[in-house]
């Protein structure tokens, strides 16, 4: 959970009193925020953490935020905290992609619980993020003939095979594959593979 934090938007202070209490006893970053709008006006997609959001507040609702999140593409998680007459709009958010909702009264312990689970998820995402563009950018050095040799390396065909296709000769094949390993920091094919295919991201 390095660096990350719980970002609490709730109208009523005494859940945003509490729920500050209780995070910060378990060792966990928290910010509050009264409404919606005053969220907005801080957030920028360089933050991480997670949102602990009331589904309901005067001005914008916790809905509307959500969905002004979404369109700016974050995968900050967010988990409602919803009344009982909220449920089916909480569930209709969770199908758009919020990471969850706890009913009022909630247990303090599973609230914790599950926010410290979305901050590990959220956290794993900005590695693989990370890895997904450092990976990228090794990509880009390539040129399109170190691509061609990769493509058919990866497909487990032979150096002569390569060269044939290619129309060069195998020397030039084996020069092009040691330019392409040391780019891309392997010292074999399954490497190569298995670099490629790590940078996914994690299902919510």
């Amino acid at each position: 959970m390095s660096g990350s934090v719980v970002f609490i938007v709730d109208d009523d202070e005494a859940i945003r009193d509490a729920l500050s209490w209780l995070f910060q006893s378990r060792g966990v970053a928290v910010e509050t925020f009264a409404s919606a709008e005053a969220f907005l006006a801080m957030w920028h997609p360089g933050r991480y953490g997670c949102v602990v959001l009331d589904i309901r507040m005067d001005g914008m609702t916790g809905i509307e935020l959500f969905d002004r999140l979404r369109e700016t593409g974050t995968g900050l998680p967010v988990i409602f905290l919803t009344g009982h007459g909220d449920v089916p709009m909480a569930v209709a958010a969770v199908k758009k992609g919020a990471r969850d909702f706890v009913e009022k009264p909630f247990n303090d312990n599973d609230l914790v619980d599950r926010v410290i689970e979305a901050l590990d998820w959220a956290d794993q995402q900005r590695e693989s993020d990370a890895a997904g563009a450092y990976l990228a950018a090794r990509l880009d050095t390539l040129t399109l003939r170190e691509r061609q040799v990769m493509e058919r390396v990866l497909a487990g065909k032979l150096n002569k095979v390569i060269a044939d296709e290619l129309g060069i000769t195998m020397r030039t094949v084996e020069v092009h594959r040691a330019r392409l390993f040391e780019k891309m920091g392997v010292k074999t094919a399954v490497e190569l593979a298995q670099t490629l295919a790590a940078p996914k991201r994690s299902q919510p």
